[in-house]
């Protein structure tokens, strides 16, 4: 059986034509199968998800009422607690403590929408990276070619699902941590305004990491959303209610018209040739697929790389044990435990100017969006690179910084816009690439409606080769 939609599996099963038990258990088979090779899971509670998938069908034989998720089962990612699961964040720091009591926020809600957690997925350690790979937890790989990566923060995730081994995962994106994975792995990938999903603390100062999803469809993404969505008095950041469906929407929405810009560079990207054709001509499809006004603005930003290096360390030491960053860095990956060292000195004043810079930033990019209401770029510069990493040091043979060939994807996190990543094609080498859609603050539903046209108009395979 081939890994179906999200929302054809529910359907299915509360129909009585597909049982939560045999989706799991062909779950289970294809991580058996594949992820020895892959590496997308590394914690699995077998066990516990077939007892609750038993549960569900009982449910559904006795004719009981539903959640829009019944009898799913999914990942979670290894950055967010899950009850009974270990959250280890990539770090041997936390290799060995006690397994989660609570979910988090949105894990709780997809439980209580009946989707079943099956396992942890990998992440690189604290998320720090583009690549999905740590002393702890090992090389994740990407399953369209496992010699290159399956991207990151959320590498595990997105292996996961476009291998076809559950039908979504969780994901958080603080810097393109979803939309990156997305576009290396040929997945539909939305990171929110910050707020539309709440949390019980992540990132509450820098506000720029969310969490959301990875799924192989926008009806999968607005479905996962609509669950996910909505405040919690514990959150202090978090936005009211959506005022709508995000399923409605994908459909409903009129989007015709609406105002376009194609930005390759952003005014300072570099980006491989092969990569801007695809994006370029996926931008065209979706401009005509809309019936879009396009706008001919420059776009033309400064290199924001070192804002958003020092603005990633605000939040770094909440809740951390002094312990751990004052006599312990030895245990890190060595490429990691160097900001740990250079930012525990950091003084007000010095964070204060990275905040002023950000403003500048966010104002700058608002200036920008009084002439349109979509930005389209590329969401990756290059291809996949190496599965081990480290990040590249080039791009189309320029030397520059690592954060190059994913810098695209750290501006909607930055100014705090929502943005979506969807498959372009792929490479000579069959390696995909994203077109990242970047809409104004809390037009999630413009986002999805854009992208149902798009997939309409461009469909691209569900899942990778390896997933037969």
């Amino acid at each position: 059986m081939k890994m179906p939609m999200v929302v054809e599996a529910a359907r299915s099963i509360r129909a009585g034509r597909l049982t939560s038990e045999a989706l799991t258990l062909e779950c289970i088979a294809a991580i058996e199968r594949h992820n020895p090779v892959l590496n997308a899971f590394v914690y699995l509670d077998f066990d516990a998800a077939l007892a609750e998938a038993r549960s569900v069908d009982r449910i559904v034989k006795a004719g009981g009422a539903l959640g829009p998720l019944a009898g799913i089962p999914f990942g979670v990612k290894d950055l967010e607690h899950c009850a009974g699961m270990p959250t280890t964040r990539g770090s041997r720091w936390f290799a060995n403590g006690p397994n989660a009591a609570v979910d988090d926020i949105h894990v709780a809600r997809l439980r209580k929408a009946g989707a079943i957690p099956i396992g942890k997925t990998a992440a690189p350690e604290f998320g720090a990276w583009a690549y999905t790979a740590s002393p702890l937890l090992g090389v994740t790989r990407n399953p369209w070619n496992t010699d290159r990566t399956p991207g990151g923060s959320s590498g595990g995730s997105s292996a996961a699902v476009s291998a076809g081994l559950v039908p979504f995962c969780t994901a958080s994106d603080g810097g393109g941590s979803i939309r990156t994975p997305a576009a290396f792995t040929g997945l539909v990938g939305l990171k929110c305004t910050y707020g539309r999903i709440p949390t019980f603390g992540a990132t509450h100062i820098a506000q720029n990491a969310v969490v959301g999803s990875l799924a192989t469809t926008i009806a999968d993404t607005a479905l996962l959303l609509d669950v996910m969505a909505g405040p919690d008095a514990r959150d202090r950041t978090c936005l009211p209610p959506p005022s709508g469906s995000y399923v409605a929407a994908i459909d409903a929405l009129d989007v015709r018209g609406t105002r376009a810009a194609w930005s390759l560079d952003l005014g300072f990207a570099i980006v491989e040739p092969e990569v801007a054709a695809l994006c370029e001509r996926a931008a065209r499809t979706l401009m005509t697929a809309i019936d879009a006004r396009r706008v001919d603005v420059k776009v033309r930003l400064e290199d924001y790389i070192r804002t958003y290096a020092r603005i990633e360390g605000v939040d770094k030491f909440v809740d951390i044990d002094p312990d751990l960053w004052q006599n312990r860095l030895d245990e890190l990956d060595p490429l990691i435990a160097p900001g740990w060292e250079k930012t525990r000195t950091v003084t007000l004043p010095k964070s204060a100017a990275v905040e002023s810079d950000r403003r500048k930033l966010v104002h700058q990019v608002a200036g920008y969006f009084e002439h349109f209401d979509l930005l389209l770029t590329p969401m990756v510069a290059r291809p996949a690179f190496a599965a081990e990493g480290p990040m590249p040091s080039e791009v189309a043979g320029i030397p520059g910084h690592g954060g190059m060939a994913v810098i695209h994807g750290m501006l909607a996190n930055l100014a705090n816009l929502p943005a979506i990543t969807l498959p372009a094609g792929l490479t000579s080498d069959g390696l995909p690439v994203g077109l990242q859609i970047v809409g104004p603050r809390h037009r999630e539903d413009l986002l999805l409606a854009v992208a149902r046209r798009y997939e309409a108009a461009q469909p691209w395979p569900r899942h990778s080769p390896l997933a037969g």
